[in-house]
């Protein structure tokens, strides 16, 4: 049977609630695997493993328990190894690198900020700065709409001035919360966000960090933030080449503190 696992901790780590489960159904009990100065925490994994809401909500369960107590890796859901002996066949070989993250992400968990344009609003401001723009504007107006040639080009100009408007609002996100962060990691470009960013903060400066999201949107009402968060530091871990598992599925997204 393949060994599921949450993550990797000090081996001093304190233990586990009695009892406690994790992914299945009904839930595999959890336990530790040890080898040296680390531990893996890990479960059966169940042979038709899907990334269904219940098994999602399991595995950051299994994470926030474990965290709540001491440094954690968390590894993405799906993460499976054939078996315990090749678990521990890794941490063995892998132990600076892993000893190294558990002591760099102590005490730190991650928020997740994605931003977007508010339509209307960045649109207002695109033409409030842009009096070329502003002129296009009025003169098709005043010819009833303009000719079809006239309102492609304007399309484009508005285009083209709203991407350059995304290009820079994502590099001001980046350096308006980065200050309040001990580290920043880009997420994967997707199609709807001008900027997808995890940050890096430890748990005794949350507060200050969200408070300059706020501070951000104050300053930047065209702006739409979303917040993911606090979150295992899944994007801190930098999983060596000969990581433990193969992730199968996307990770738990987590939950928004504020949308």
């Amino acid at each position: 049977m393949s060994t599921y696992i949450y993550g990797i901790a000090a081996s001093s780590h304190p233990a586990l609630p009695k009892g406690m489960g994790g992914i299945g159904d009904p839930p595999r009990p959890v336990r530790v695997l040890e080898h040296g100065e680390l531990a893996a925490i890990v479960s059966d994994a169940p042979e038709d493993l899907r990334p269904k809401r219940r098994d999602l909500l399991a595995h950051q369960s299994v994470l926030s328990e474990a965290g709540a107590a001491g440094s954690v890796l968390p590894l993405r859901f799906g993460s499976l190894a054939p078996d315990d002996e090749s678990v521990v066949t890794v941490l063995a070989d892998r132990a600076d690198h892993y000893e190294e993250r558990l002591h760099a992400l102590a005490g730190r968990v991650e928020y997740n900020v994605k931003a977007s344009h508010d339509e209307q609003a960045v649109l207002h401001q695109v033409l409030a700065e842009n009096p070329e723009l502003r002129d296009m504007v009025a003169a098709n107006q005043r010819a009833g709409g303009g000719s079809y040639q006239e309102k492609v080009e304007l399309g484009e100009q508005v285009t083209h001035a709203v991407r350059a408007r995304e290009e820079s609002d994502g590099v001001e996100v980046r350096r308006a919360l980065e200050r309040a962060a001990d580290a920043v990691s880009a997420g994967p470009e997707s199609t709807g966000w001008l900027a997808n960013l995890s940050f890096l903060v430890h748990r005794d400066t949350a507060e200050g960090f969200l408070a300059a999201v706020e501070e951000l949107r104050a300053d930047q009402p065209h702006l739409d933030l979303r917040v993911h968060g606090p979150l295992p530091p899944y994007s801190f871990v930098d999983p060596a080449p000969s990581e433990p598992a193969t992730p199968a599925t996307p990770a738990a997204s987590g939950r928004r503190t504020s949308e």
